[in-house]
């Protein structure tokens, strides 16, 4: 017994949803600037043409100001004001949402299923002359996506509930690096998607201070039932990224970097998400860098071979030795 009166309410709900998404098709069909006839959507949505009927005889009693009109060239329509509501959506904005689903696939966005769902709804409830015209759009896009699924979907999820519902997490976390993971329980302020990478912004109870951890370095979380409040004078925008930036301590070790190249290379060295930070002057073809030594021969070797003959290296002598030195390590490692 108790079986079937639980299959009857589900029934019922999936019947209830069955028609909320008829209804809402049918506002969508109604609000473009032509008249739709009962048979067009009829076909449209495989319906029977006297369900249709109902259908518009329940929306008008619920206040939807349907313009009906009969004869030849008779049919159905929408008030003005009514289609303006926030509830459409113009092909502009349209084509926007279907971009904007394609880059978060991109970025491994972990409600792939669910924005992939609306977006499907969007489609299927889009009049016929808003479909062709985001159908156009659309396609003048493409976004490469990568082969490989984001493998931390389940904790990007996870880790985005906590800051939502601050519930204090412990992860385990494995530092670059380091052979083994350390436990510590944090309290997550932010989930941030940035230079292709997630990262959670927490207070670390190991620590006692803010920090910043990469999602794909943690191997296992835990969500407990603590929760926590967050610092008051906490501000993303001041945080992040420059948190990521080494700390530089001793003005007594500051170091210039001159580079020349051309100018769209040295537009990308410029740019760059480390070394943009530290840029002092730039002309159109050299660009001068102030930072700490030690930083300077820790990082900036690795950051400027790539650009290869692109730029030239004028200044400190110790930097080129630096860059002369790593060439040789990588030319021995090969010819072994």
């Amino acid at each position: 017994m108790y079986l079937k009166y639980m299959m009857r309410i589900y029934m019922k709900e999936v019947n209830i949803m069955a028609k909320l998404d008829n209804v809402l098709a049918i506002l969508w069909m109604l609000s473009s600037d032509k008249k739709v006839t009962a048979k067009q959507i009829s076909d449209k949505l495989e319906m029977n043409i006297r369900t249709v009927y109902r259908y518009m005889d329940t929306l008008s009693k619920s206040g939807v100001p349907i313009i009906s009109d009969t004869g030849h060239n008779g049919g159905y329509t929408l008030l003005n004001e009514f289609v303006e509501a926030p509830l459409f959506f113009n092909s502009e904005e349209q084509t926007a949402l279907c971009h904007a689903a394609d880059f978060a696939e991109e970025a491994g966005y972990y409600g792939g299923d669910f924005l992939n769902s609306a977006i499907t709804k969007l489609k299927n409830y889009s009049n016929l002359e808003q479909a062709i015209e985001v159908e156009k759009h659309t396609s003048s896009l493409e976004v490469i996506k990568r082969n490989n699924k984001y493998p931390t979907d389940s904790r990007l999820e996870a880790l985005e509930c906590c800051v939502a519902d601050r519930n204090s997490v412990i992860i385990s976390y494995r530092k670059s690096g380091d052979d083994e993971s350390i436990d510590r329980q944090v309290d997550p302020y932010r989930m941030i998607y940035w230079n292709n990478k997630y990262y959670l912004v927490a207070f670390c109870h190991l620590r006692d201070d803010v920090r910043t951890f990469r999602v794909d370095r943690i191997e296992s979380l835990t969500v407990t039932e603590e929760t926590f409040e967050q610092l008051d004078d906490f501000s993303i925008d001041s945080y992040f990224p420059g948190n990521l930036l080494p700390i530089m301590e001793n003005e007594g070790s500051m170091a210039n970097i001159v580079i020349s190249g051309d100018k769209s290379t040295l537009d990308g060295i410029c740019q760059h998400w480390f070394l943009g930070h530290y840029l002092k002057e730039r002309t159109f073809n050299r660009a001068e860098f102030q930072l700490e030594e030690d930083i300077m021969h820790n990082y900036i070797p690795q950051i400027l071979l790539p650009y290869g003959k692109g730029i030239q290296v004028l200044e400190p002598l110790s930097l080129k030795e630096e860059i002369i030195n790593n060439l040789y390590n990588l030319i021995e490692f090969y010819q072994k």
